[in-house]
Formats: C-alpha cells, sequence, structure tokens
C-alpha cells in the first residue's frame, strides 16, 4: 500500500509539471527524467485513474475534459502541501514564488500601476509575472495563478469575482466636433454622418456593438466604423487625435474628460456598465500568494465602482 500511494504521488507530480512546462521534452528537462520515462509516468497514473489525461499527436498534446477535472482537484492541494512546506522550513510569515497573472491592459495602466510598488515592497521574496493579453484564454493549459479582466464571465469551472463596475461613455474630441459637429441623440450614430471607432470583443472577434443605456432603457446602434481596433491605447489616442468618436471605459475618459480632450456627448444616458472579473482556477486550498494579491486588489478597487455611481448620479442630477 505504501509503494502504490508513493507511485501515485510521484505521478501526480510528474502530470503537473508536463501541464505547466507544456511538452512531455520540456517536462523531462526539468524533472531530469527521459522523454519516455515522463511518458511512462503518465501512462502508470492514467492506469492507475483508469482515465484519459492527455491527448497527443505528433505536433500537440492537449489535456482531456477528464485531465483538466483532474488537475483543478489534485493542483491547488499539492501547491497547497508545497508552501506549506516552504513555510514551515522559512518561516510562515513571508511570502514567496511566483505569481503569473493575465492582465487586462486597461486595468494594469488606469488602476495597478500607480500602486504596484506598494504591494512589491509588502513582498520583497514574491516574483510577479504580468501577461498583457485581451482575452482570458485557458488559466490552466497557459500557466496562470489568477486573471484580471473586463468582461461578463463566460461559463467555465474557474472562480469569478467582481472587483467594480465601470460605465461606459461615447466620447470625441473637440477638434472632431468642431469640423463634424456634435451629435444630438444616440441614432444619428448609425446614419453614416459620423465616423465610429470600433472596438473588437476578443471573444467574439466582431466590434462591440454600441448600447445605450438609461434606466431600464436599452437602444442599441449600428454603426460601421472604418477603423477596428484591439488596443484600448490605440482607441483613446485616435479619438483624442480627433478620427472619430469612441465609447470606452469611464475609467479610462474621465480623466480626459476633466481635462478638456475628450467631451462626454450622451450624459443623458449614463447607464451602460462593464465589470472587472478576478479570475482563478480554485475555492479551495487557494496558494498564500494568490490571496495575498487578490486582498490587495480587492481593496485597491472596493471604491471605484462608489466613486462611479455617484458621478453618474451627479451627472443626472
Amino acid at each position: 500500500m505504501k509503494s502504490s500511494s508513493g507511485n501515485l504521488s510521484s505521478g501526480v507530480n510528474v502530470f503537473a509539471v508536463v501541464v505547466d512546462a507544456g511538452t512531455f521534452a520540456a517536462a523531462a528537462e526539468q524533472l531530469g527524467l527521459s522523454p519516455p520515462g515522463v511518458s511512462r509516468a503518465i501512462a502508470r497514473l492514467e492506469a492507475r485513474l483508469k482515465i484519459r489525461l492527455f491527448d497527443r499527436t505528433s505536433r500537440a498534446m492537449s489535456l482531456t475534459e477528464e485531465g483538466r477535472a483532474f488537475y483543478e482537484q489534485v493542483i491547488p492541494h499539492l501547491r497547497g502541501m508545497e508552501e506549506a512546506a516552504a513555510a514551515a522550513a522559512r518561516g510562515a510569515g513571508t511570502v514567496r514564488g511566483k505569481l503569473r497573472i493575465n492582465l487586462d491592459p486597461v486595468f494594469s495602466r488606469i488602476i495597478l500601476g500607480p500602486r504596484l510598488n506598494e504591494f512589491m515592497d509588502a513582498h520583497p521574496e514574491l516574483a510577479l509575472e504580468f501577461i498583457a493579453r485581451d482575452h482570458l484564454g485557458d488559466l490552466i493549459v497557459d500557466g496562470f495563478d489568477l486573471a484580471l479582466r473586463f468582461g461578463e464571465p463566460r461559463s467555465s469551472s474557474l472562480v469569478a469575482r467582481k472587483l467594480l463596475e465601470s460605465g461606459i461613455v461615447t466620447v470625441a474630441a473637440p477638434s472632431y466636433l468642431a469640423a463634424r459637429g456634435r451629435p444630438a441623440a444616440p441614432q444619428e450614430l448609425g446614419a453614416g454622418h459620423h465616423t465610429c471607432l470600433e472596438f473588437r470583443n476578443p471573444e467574439t472577434g466582431k466590434p462591440f456593438p454600441w448600447e445605450f443605456h438609461r434606466k431600464r432603457k436599452r437602444l442599441v446602434v449600428e454603426t460601421k466604423g472604418r477603423l477596428t481596433v484591439n488596443d484600448p491605447t490605440a482607441l483613446v489616442n485616435a479619438c483624442v487625435a480627433g478620427t472619430g468618436i469612441a465609447q470606452m471605459l469611464a475609467l479610462v475618459a474621465e480623466p480626459l474628460i476633466r481635462e478638456g480632450r475628450l467631451v462626454n456627448l450622451f450624459p443623458d444616458w449614463p447607464d451602460e456598465r462593464f465589470p472587472l472579473y478576478a479570475y482563478h482556477p480554485s475555492r479551495h486550498h487557494t496558494p498564500v500568494k494568490t490571496r495575498v494579491f487578490l486582498d490587495f486588489i480587492v481593496a485597491l478597487t472596493s471604491g471605484l465602482s462608489t466613486a462611479g455611481t455617484e458621478r453618474q448620479r451627479r451627472t443626472r442630477s
């Protein structure tokens, strides 16, 4: 029984390294084994569990549905034991290791950037790796501990926690309005008289629809912009330059509106919201490094939704 348990533990460790490394060859290098040795360890684990963990071809490898479920159930426990052992050996009060985060570019620039040093100074032995992407992707296969993404969550096994909601505003530069005139109503944007800047939805590959919300009323305007971007900075720069009208997060637009570089065209349509969520793989045995960063982000964002709501109330009043 002891030998069988030891073989299972060894196989799980090899399985975890293969998933994190992405290939059997890379896992073999990390473990100091031969690729056939790694393959045999996975085969023994699959025989023990009576499931297939990986779909393997000559060109690619991916987790099966059963393999993904096993990873989500087992890996948090494995990492929790590793952290507990490290804490016992070196002192439980220090957060160590590397935290890999799938980070929305807007959140990184507007909210996190100005306060990041505060977190880094509090945890000097924790290394952070930020990967800026325009989509959530697969946290497990891509090796992320945490993701911070704008947009409604899609159905998945990930734990999703809403952090804030930002309003959506429709804006243009004073130079654009001087040249093209100011639209009096949202419907004018679909009549072909104005240039609309489109932003691509990374989940669908198509531009986001232009929506306008006022209490329970929802208006959708079909626009046909000639410029479509998937980078928030490119959208802001084009709009500020007077290229066209854009819809963007109020968190991004409000400083530019206060500076007079952008104009909120429809303050009487203030009720569209876009949420920011934090995602992580498991509700149980969340690693300490993930918990401390998530706690920091929750504290960082706790007042932003309320502030946005108050600004919208003042606009309506």
